[in-house]
Order: structure tokens, then C-alpha cells, then sequence
């Protein structure tokens, strides 16, 4: 898990984004860049530099992130699925994905990186 430092977090509620960003700044990570819709994530993704990547499952205006999830995966980088919800809302495509249940804590976050 050393490796994985630089952190993508794609979250549509700012509070949220921030809290993240600051439980991995306290756990040593950096963030690579935050999101909060899917057009504003996948430059990121296609920029690089991603270590692993949070992903809010369920974005503003019914859009989901299972694009940004695709692309992730088709650059072979980890990522973790933050959903309030159950396991009937993840994408068959990634149901084998870490999930991060709301509401966070600085735990859950550690726990989740590390089960990349």
C-alpha cells in the first residue's frame, strides 16, 4: 500500500470532498486531483498520476461514476467505491471493488486503502 499516494477523490458534495482530503492528508497521502462530476474526473484519469481513486458511486443528477470506474480500470489503477447505499446499486463490473460505507470515518478510509 506504500505506493498508493496519490489519491483521486471524485465526490459531488464539497464538505464531503474536503473531509476526505483531509483524512488523507492525515494519513500521509496526497490527494492527485478532486471531482465531482464524471466530465470533470476522466481528464484527470487520462492525465495519469493516479495511485487509487475514491469514487462517490451515486454523483449529482442521477449521473453515476461507473465511466470514471471503467476508465480506472482500464488503466489497471485501484479504486475504492463510497456509496450511502446497498451492494444492489455497484455495477456487476465491479461488485468485486472495495466499498467504503457513508458515513466515513478515518478509519474506514485507512481500512479501505489498505484492502487495495
Amino acid at each position: 500500500m506504500s505506493s498508493l499516494n496519490r489519491i483521486l477523490v471524485v465526490e459531488d458534495e464539497p464538505l464531503i470532498a474536503m473531509m476526505l482530503e483531509d483524512f488523507l492528508d492525515m494519513l500521509g497521502k496526497e490527494v492527485a486531483g478532486t471531482a465531482d462530476t464524471v466530465d470533470t474526473a476522466l481528464p484527470l484519469v487520462a492525465a495519469g498520476g493516479i495511485d487509487a481513486a475514491i469514487l462517490d458511486v451515486n454523483l449529482r443528477g442521477g449521473e453515476t461514476s461507473w465511466p470514471i470506474a471503467d476508465a480506472l480500470a482500464d488503466a489497471g489503477v485501484p479504486f475504492i467505491l463510497a456509496t450511502g447505499g446497498n451492494s444492489d446499486t455497484i455495477a456487476d463490473a465491479h461488485r468485486d471493488r472495495p466499498v467504503l460505507a457513508k458515513p466515513f470515518t478515518m478509519d474506514g478510509v485507512e481500512q479501505a486503502l489498505a484492502s487495495l
